[in-house]
C-alpha cells in the first residue's frame, strides 16, 4: 500500500516545481485536503497520479495540475463566493472550500463554495464526501443543472465549469459579480477543448481569453451536450 500522505506531497511539490502552482492558499489547500478519501475504494492507490480518475457514473474528477489550474486562472482568494457547475465527488469543492474559507480562519472570513451535481446518485457521494470531511459549512452541495447558474442565492466572485459546454452560457456570465472570473471549457464532447476565461468588470463588460486546451467529459443539462438524468 502506498503511503499517501508523502505521495501527496510530492505531487503538490512536483506542480509547484513546474509553476503550476504558485499561489500560497492553494498549494496549502492541496495539501490539505487528501484526495484519496473522495476516490472509490478500488481507485485510492491512484489518487496522487496527475490525471482524471473514474469516480463512478461515467465521469472522472479532474487531474491534479487542473485542479490547480481552477484555482490559479481564476485567482481564488480568501472570502469569495464560488459556483462550482459539476460538483462531482466533492474533492475540488472542498480544495476551493480551504481558499475560500480556510479551516483555519475565524468564521468572518470565510467565503462559500455552492457545488451542483446533475447526477443524482454522484451527488449524494459528494454531497456525503463533503459532510464527512467537515466541510459542510464552507461547501453547499446541490443536486441540480446548474448549466444556466443557480438562483436564489445572488451572485458570485468565481464560477468553475468542470464540464465542456457548446458555448459561454449568458446566464452563467449574468451571474457574475463585477470584477468575477468565469472558466469554462468550451468544445465538443470528444475533442480538446479550450479552456475559457471570462471576466466582467466594473462597468459589466465581458473579455474572453483562451488559456489552454484541456479534455472534460461533456456538459450536462440545458446549456450542455447532454440532458441531465
Amino acid at each position: 500500500m502506498k503511503d499517501l500522505p508523502s505521495w501527496r506531497r510530492d505531487a503538490i511539490s512536483d506542480l509547484v516545481d513546474q509553476n503550476i502552482l504558485r499561489s500560497p492558499s492553494v498549494i496549502a489547500a492541496m495539501m490539505k485536503v487528501p484526495r484519496e478519501e473522495f476516490l472509490p475504494p478500488d481507485v485510492r492507490d491512484y489518487a496522487y497520479a496527475d490525471s482524471p480518475i473514474p469516480i463512478g457514473f461515467g465521469q472522472t474528477t479532474s487531474a491534479l495540475h487542473m485542479t490547480a489550474l481552477m484555482c490559479e486562472y481564476s485567482g481564488m482568494k480568501l472570502s469569495q463566493r464560488v459556483l462550482e457547475v459539476g460538483g462531482g465527488c466533492g474533492y475540488m469543492s472542498c480544495v476551493y472550500a480551504e481558499v475560500v474559507a480556510p479551516t483555519d480562519e475565524p468564521a468572518k472570513d470565510w467565503g462559500h463554495v455552492w457545488a451542483v451535481e446533475i447526477i443524482p446518485e454522484l451527488a449524494q457521494v459528494g454531497q456525503k464526501n463533503v459532510e464527512r470531511m467537515g466541510y459542510s459549512q464552507r461547501v453547499t452541495f446541490i443536486e441540480g443543472d446548474a448549466s444556466e447558474g443557480l438562483d436564489n442565492v445572488g451572485s458570485f466572485d468565481i464560477i468553475l465549469t468542470t464540464s465542456a459546454a457548446p458555448e459561454i452560457p449568458e446566464k452563467l456570465t449574468s451571474q457574475l459579480n463585477p470584477g468575477g472570473i468565469l472558466l469554462i471549457p468550451v468544445g465538443h464532447p470528444g475533442h480538446y477543448q479550450e479552456l475559457i476565461r471570462v471576466r466582467k468588470n466594473k462597468h459589466g463588460t465581458l473579455t474572453h481569453e483562451n488559456l489552454c486546451g484541456v479534455a472534460f467529459v461533456p456538459m450536462r443539462g440545458k446549456r450542455g451536450w447532454m440532458l441531465g438524468d
